[in-house]
């Protein structure tokens, strides 16, 4: 299901949109040195300092990196944005999960590394994409509708190759090193489970609003544009680097 369009819709709405966007690009852009995949300084040291088969802590640096990734929830909250059924959220839910779990894995066990900046502008691609999706831009435009959950494993795919580049920066130690990187997998799915209880709850009260469609027409125009605003940092980043 896609948002109606609104082409007129109220002021007020219009106001809340622009006040949005720029809250957001605020936030976005005075967290700078927190990059989509980052693993705090902390977070990374203990990393490189341990040494062997450790799964609670693996577990939870796996969690924290999903509860915390905001292009993760940005990504998932497009997703589900219009799901109504469990069984279609659990399926596109999986399908993003096999999707970013099977590059991750396989990127930091075969030392498959990106440019972090190139993929995460590709992450924040993602964003966009969903968002335009949601809008039924795809429809209007090409008169096509892309298969949506070919698009949700695709690009859980990047997701899942940006997480491993980040990770194959610290050079996790190969002494239990599979075992690790299974637990951090393990703990970015509960995590992911988290946040998309958070977002369900928050969705379902939401529908119950007879403004919701109007809402969610603005709300898919913010979320769009913080995919790009994400995409510009990455490149901007990528250009300043050469």
């Amino acid at each position: 299901m896609t948002v109606p369009h609104r082409g007129g819709s109220d002021p007020g709405a219009r106001r809340k949109a622009v006040l949005s966007l720029l809250v957001l690009a605020a936030l976005l852009m005075s967290a700078s040195q927190a990059l989509a995949h980052n693993v705090t300084e902390g977070d990374a040291g203990y990393i490189q300092e341990i040494w062997g088969v450790n799964i609670i802590p693996f577990l939870y640096l796996g969690a924290k990196h999903m509860v915390t990734g905001y292009d993760h929830i940005l990504f998932l909250l497009g997703v589900v944005f219009f799901l109504y059924k469990m069984r279609d959220v659990g399926i596109y839910v999986s399908l993003f999960a096999l999707g970013h779990s099977t590059t991750m894995l396989l990127g930091v066990w075969f030392g498959w590394g990106i440019n972090a900046y190139v993929i995460d502008a590709i992450i924040g691609l993602s964003v966009v994409y969903k968002a335009l999706d949601n809008l039924g831009a795809y429809q209007r435009w090409f008169g096509y509708q892309p298969n949506t959950k070919a698009a949700t494993l695709i690009f859980g795919f990047f997701h899942g190759t940006g997480l491993a580049t980040k990770i194959l920066d610290y050079e996790i130690a190969s002494e239990g090193l599979l075992a690790n990187l299974l637990a951090f997998n393990v703990g970015v799915e509960i995590g992911q489970l988290l946040a998309l209880g958070v977002i369900l709850i928050v969705m379902g009260y939401w529908r119950k609003s007879p403004n919701f469609f109007r809402q969610a027409y603005t709300a898919n125009v913010v979320m769009m544009s913080m995919g790009f605003i994400l995409m510009g940092y990455q490149i901007t980043g990528l250009f300043a680097a050469a």
